[in-house]
């Protein structure tokens, strides 16, 4: 069973943010957030508080619907895998322009 150390009660969260807890609920439907049950309450993770801050941001701030922060989320991860990539692919080609000069 996870830590519930770790957990954030989702009608606490809406009332603190001044949101609909179906909000929430769509983000999870989109594979957005995670929610966890325990005991017939919603929790999340705090892992993804920062993620959802800036969904909540995206949506009531700047009026991105769902889909484009379904979008734009898949977007971002796809653009830190590729800079993952290349960091990988650079600091390989370090290594061999060493072994190179040597």
């Amino acid at each position: 069973m996870m830590s519930s150390k770790n957990l954030i009660e989702i009608k606490q969260f809406c009332v603190y943010h001044e949101i609909e807890n179906t909000f929430i609920t769509e983000l999870n439907n989109y594979g957005l957030v995670e929610i966890i049950i325990q005991e017939e309450d919603e929790y999340l993770q705090q892992e993804q508080l920062p993620a959802l801050e800036k969904m909540i941001r995206m949506h009531y701030d700047l009026k991105i619907n769902l889909e484009g922060i379904d979008a734009i989320y898949h977007l971002l991860n796809k653009i830190e895998a590729l800079q993952q990539n290349l960091t990988a692919t650079q600091n390989k080609l370090r290594l061999f322009e060493h072994y190179e000069v040597d």
